[in-house]
């Protein structure tokens, strides 16, 4: 046999292997469940042994699809990140209105991948010590299934819009800016990280130079429309490990073993989280794009608005809404978002600069934990350089997501500042009538 008939036998041989387990391993009904529970509202494509997918567009109608497609040859499964009111309707050649049309939301995947596995778990450790600095305290983490890990922030986690543009409109552009923002705050930890690796461990496993980083850097790629990654608890083929879910504690242990499809305990993927709490995360990975690209412009507005701020003389801070009273009391959550709910309606009642300042230095002394001055100083030129716009409307995810209720009156009235005039009207039309009813002097 010459080595040409060699490789090809050894190659059926793992075939043979691989689809021997693929058929026990999907049997198992939490295995299907698991799959299927996650491809809600995605694209889901099967892919077969030589890396080909299925045709497009695709979804999965019951868990026993998955098992069905097994038998017709699938080894694994892939899911897109973007969420769709029916995957169905997609079709190639569509344009960005049909696909925003279509498009519910999406949820931001990181994909670590490098050449060592050591690599990849260090710099998901870090991202996920990031995504916590920046109050997102719920993410899922899974093994890829070969050399890397995927990082998920779900849809439920991001403001649906900012500066009145619909967040899911915004992608692949946000998600990318916010992936090159992680990487660019990662970098210095990285470097120094990676390096310990690679002092430590032997030559001919690792790559002794300040470029190692850049063997684990999340992949771009990835973050574009209709891209598809390995779904949970799925099969890979080269390795014929499941890409299992992880807990943060146990990404540090974390071995290829551990990934064994026959010993795999089935956990959620997606986690809990909490309605904005990837709000900050976002406008701050925004701003940082507007810093590192001052000529560019980026879509965080909709088309300019013939607003014009609306002077209020003499502010009475009774005229100020329930909400907005609360928040200047100090909070301890979401101190960005009020930030940016305050300077928007500071700034669209006419509030000179040096009066609006003082009073968010004030406001910011408050909070239990007060935030960086240069933080507010940074969010204060930026306010400035822009027309001013109103503060978000009171059924935003802005104020729940900061535990602020707006009171009945104020979703009545909708916005803040429709509640600072209307009160303001109303007090001086009760002034002008008292004057009027005044007895003249004989």
């Amino acid at each position: 046999m010459n080595q040409k008939e060699e490789k090809k036998a050894e190659l059926g041989t793992k075939e043979k292997r691989i689809r021997n387990l693929t058929t026990l391993y999907y049997s198992r009904k939490d295995v299907q469940k698991a799959i299927f529970d996650f491809s809600e509202n995605r694209e889901v494509v099967p892919s077969y042994m030589m890396e080909s997918f299925g045709k497009r567009p695709d979804s999965l109608q019951y868990p026993g699809d998955v098992f069905g497609s097994v038998k017709k040859g699938a080894t694994s499964f892939h899911c897109s990140e973007e969420l769709w009111k029916d995957p169905l309707q997609l079709s190639t050649g569509m344009n960005e209105d049909q696909m925003s049309d279509l498009r519910t939301g999406w949820d931001l995947l990181f994909d670590i991948d490098s050449k060592y596995l050591d690599y990849s778990k260090v710099f998901a450790e870090i991202i996920v010590k990031i995504l916590n600095f920046y109050g997102v305290k719920n993410v899922g983490i899974k093994f890829s299934g070969s050399k890397g890990f995927h990082i998920i922030i779900p849809w439920k986690a991001f403001p649906k819009e900012i500066n009145n543009v619909k967040t899911s409109e915004m992608f692949p552009e946000w998600p990318r800016i916010v992936t090159k923002f992680i990487i660019d705050s990662s970098k210095k930890e990285l470097i120094k990280r990676v390096t310990i690796l690679t002092a430590k461990a032997d030559s001919s496993k690792y790559v002794k130079d300040f470029q190692a980083p850049k063997e684990v850097m999340p992949d771009l790629i990835l973050v574009s429309s209709r891209h598809l990654f390995r779904a949970p608890y799925s099969l890979h083929e080269k390795t014929a490990l499941a890409s299992v879910v992880l807990s943060p504690k146990e990404l540090e242990d974390f071995q290829p073993k551990d990934a064994d499809p026959l010993k795999v305990t089935i956990k959620n993927f997606m986690p809990d989280s909490v309605e904005g709490e990837a709000a900050d995360l976002l406008r701050e990975a925004l701003d940082w794009h507007k810093n590192q690209n001052p000529e560019e412009k980026i879509n965080t507005t909709t088309k300019p608005r013939d607003f014009k701020p609306v002077k209020i003389l003499n502010l009475s801070d009774e005229f100020l809404p329930p909400s907005i009273k609360k928040i200047l009391q100090g909070i301890n959550d979401g101190r960005k978002r009020a930030v940016f709910i305050l300077l928007n309606l500071f700034r669209s009642i006419g509030m000179e600069k040096e009066e609006l300042e003082k009073r968010i230095y004030e406001w910011n002394e408050r909070n239990k934990i007060p935030l960086k001055k240069g933080y507010i100083k940074t969010q204060i030129a930026w306010s400035y350089r822009k027309n001013p716009v109103p503060p978000p409307n009171y059924d935003k995810d802005y104020y729940r997501g900061i535990g602020i209720i707006p009171t009945e009156e104020e979703l009545r009235l909708k916005n803040p500042l429709n509640y600072i005039v209307r009160k303001t009207f109303q007090k001086n039309s009760q002034n002008k009538k008292s004057k009027k009813r005044k007895p003249r002097k004989q």
